[in-house]
This record gives structure tokens, sequence and C-alpha cells, in this order.
């Protein structure tokens, strides 16, 4: 199983375009590698940690904890990253 940890906030449109682009890759991989995706949504005003961490750098997208970017998020770079980590 890979996980993949979206980091953001509510009121964010640059979240809700990685969310977006998130559902956009899964939707697009094959079903072998896309139902082994755990899709974990994290919000960093309900988590003082990732607060600390990640405040001014949201959306943070992890792929089984090791950051793959924030801001904006390139749908080939999730894609390919996905597929390597399947």
């Amino acid at each position: 199983m890979t996980t993949l940890t979206l980091i953001g906030k509510a009121d964010c449109h640059l979240c809700d375009v990685a969310r977006e682009v998130v559902e956009a890759v899964l939707a697009d991989l094959p079903d072998d590698i896309a139902d082994g995706v755990e899709v974990d949504e994290r919000s960093i005003l309900e988590d003082p940690a990732l607060y600390e961490v990640w405040w001014e750098k949201v959306p943070v997208v992890l792929i089984d904890g090791h950051l793959l970017g924030h801001w904006r998020i390139a749908p080939d770079r999730l894609r390919a990253a996905l597929i390597a980590a399947g």
C-alpha cells in the first residue's frame, strides 16, 4: 500500500487545485496501481505539529512520508512517483 498524504487547510485555493490533481492522476492510473494508493488528507489547522512544519508551504504532497512537492503539484511528477512507489 502506498500512502499519499495531502496536507492543506480549509479555504485554500491551491489546496483545492492540488486535491483535483491528485484525483485526476489517480483516476488515470492503471487500476492495479490506483487501488494500492491510500489518500490521507490532513489539515494544518487541526494539527499543531503539521502547522509548525508546513504552514507556509501548503498544499504539500508526501508519498510514503517523503516530500513530493508543495504549492503546485505537477501531474506528471505525481503520476511517476505513484507508479514508482506501486
